[in-house]
């Protein structure tokens, strides 16, 4: 039984990282004995859990179910193990992924009520770039996700709106000194909402094609370009404000501003009726406002 589950933290791990190198470091296994357990779960299973190319790993279809069923058998383990609390008292694991950003100006606060509430639920917490929220969400890599809603959501998924912050463009001091501003060059992230917003608002009203000459994947590497002259970039304000480059770089007045920013908190519709996530969304906090 306990090499069972040690199976499943281990092909846990794995469908985290996509890396083998990686996992059998962490998890202290060697690569032999790490693709021999990976290959005695398959045969068991009699269906593939990762593809493996010469692009990477990606878990299969039934990779994902898979990681679905080891989160909930390790989730009830852990409240058998805890036999000895109340029999009402939810327990186990809640992942979360949420950039640093919303790490330090949201969470604290969104999930205080849950913490004191079921304190013996252990919270599993991602960061990593805001474009991918959604995807890991759906993929089933976390139970939750703090991010930016896009006007249509996947119908797989619900969301509620925690905060909202205004999108602003932003300049280092060579931009300053030069009255740069929105004629550019731009610095703009690689992907996302932000990324399109900006797209959107740059086409409307420059009679030229803008020249970006950056795109990072993250908003806090966006603010580290802009900081050392590199152009003008755009990013939320709430990030804005909880960056470390704050008083390095200077807003730019754009006339109109670009549409706000809606941050939710994000759940699977079909997860709203396992115990764990179903107390965290009647606890999370209504509608706020950042920025």
């Amino acid at each position: 039984m306990v090499e069972d589950h040690r199976e499943l933290r281990v092909f846990l791990h794995l469908a985290q990282t996509l890396s083998f190198g990686r996992t059998s470091q962490d998890c202290h296994v060697s690569p032999a004995t790490l693709t021999r357990l990976v290959q005695r779960l398959e045969a068991r299973l009699g269906q593939r859990l990762f593809d493996r190319g010469p692009r990477g790993v990606a878990l299969t279809a039934e990779g994902r179910r898979f990681r679905e069923y080891a989160v909930a058998a390790l989730d009830l383990w852990h409240a058998y193990r805890q036999g000895d609390v109340d029999p009402g008292e939810l327990s186990g694991r809640l992942g979360v992924f949420a950039t640093v950003t919303a790490c330090q100006a949201l969470l604290p606060d969104l999930l205080a009520p849950f913490r004191a509430a079921h304190p013996r639920i252990r919270v599993d917490l991602r960061t990593g770039d805001a474009a991918a929220a959604l995807a890991r969400l759906d993929e089933g890599e976390v139970d939750a996700a703090v991010a930016a809603i896009p006007a249509r959501l996947p119908a797989s998924l619900v969301s509620r709106t925690v905060a909202v912050t205004e999108l602003v463009f932003v300049t280092g001091p060579h931009g300053a000194l030069e009255g740069r501003g929105l004629e550019g060059p731009f610095v703009l992230p690689r992907r996302g909402l932000v990324r399109e917003a900006a797209d959107r608002w740059l086409r409307a009203r420059l009679p030229w094609r803008p020249e970006v000459v950056a795109e990072p994947e993250g908003h806090e590497a966006l603010l580290a370009l802009v900081a050392l002259g590199y152009g003008t970039g755009v990013v939320p304000r709430m990030v804005l404000e909880n960056s470390g480059v704050r008083d390095r770089v200077r807003v730019v007045a754009a006339d109109p501003a670009p549409a706000p920013l809606k941050v939710g908190l994000c759940v699977r519709r079909a997860d709203l009726r396992r115990p764990v996530v179903a107390a965290l969304w009647s606890l999370t906090a209504g509608p706020g406002r950042t920025g």
